[in-house]
């Protein structure tokens, strides 16, 4: 089961009701290693994230406040089944721009 280093979702910005930013492909796991958000405004976004649909029980970020013009990198290791999904939402709409890096692994 060779990993494939890619780019899972974005840039792109994010909405301020909870989406869907991607979901594994049946027959692979991926693992998140990298999260980048950019707040280029001039003001304080919140920032939420999940795995798997929205709930205080699934949130990695809940409500993280990123200052302005500032940027959030979080390293980490999220492994993520087949058909699981990441989603996201932020407390101003369309300000902040989401970037997320890691590794596809194909199954057996």
């Amino acid at each position: 089961m060779p990993r494939i280093a890619t780019r899972l979702a974005g840039p792109a910005q994010v909405s301020n009701a909870a989406a869907t930013k991607f979901t594994v492909a049946a027959n692979e796991k991926n693992i998140v290693r990298h999260i980048h958000v950019q707040n280029p405004s001039g003001a304080a976004v919140t920032f939420t994230a999940s795995i798997g649909v929205d709930a205080a029980a699934t949130r990695i970020f809940d409500a993280y406040s990123i200052a302005a013009a500032s940027v959030l990198d979080h390293f980490c290791y999220y492994i993520l089944e087949e058909t699981e999904i990441f989603q996201a939402f932020a407390g101003t709409n369309n300000i902040l721009v989401l970037t997320i890096d890691g590794d596809r692994s194909v199954l057996g």
